[in-house]
């Protein structure tokens, strides 16, 4: 995994299962990585991967069953989404709004780039 200096790499880790949870790579009642697993493939230390998986408990996206693992919590994608949501909104949009006012970008450009995506999208999706 590459990781980028602007925020902490057990936030990256965080935002990657849920990443995973989102895009229903890894389903409700699923068994994830343990956490030797994902600090050996991501090249991490186990205790950043510990802490990550702790933070995703308290958002009660994943759970623990001692001696067995980490597994996806059932409510997981809904938790996720409603996590990951309000981090857009909080931290990712208001840096985006800034960024297109300072560049002179308007909605019809952004809505142009928008919709070639989506399209992009589409035809990557029927192949």
């Amino acid at each position: 995994m590459k990781f980028h200096n602007k925020e902490a790499i057990y936030l990256q880790i965080v935002e990657m299962v849920c990443e995973k949870i989102l895009t229903r790579q890894w389903g409700a009642g699923e068994k994830i990585p343990s956490v030797r697993e994902l600090a050996v493939s991501i090249e991490v230390n186990p205790n950043t991967v510990l802490r990550a998986y702790g933070f995703l408990q308290e958002k009660e996206i994943v759970q623990i069953k001692r001696g067995v693992g980490y597994f996806v919590s059932k409510g997981a994608f809904g938790a996720t989404l409603a996590f990951m949501k309000t981090k857009f909104l909080e931290n990712d949009l208001p840096l985006f709004f800034r960024s297109i006012r300072l560049l002179g970008i308007d909605f019809d450009d952004l809505q142009a780039r928008f919709e070639l995506l989506e399209e992009s999208d589409e035809r990557n999706e029927n192949k």
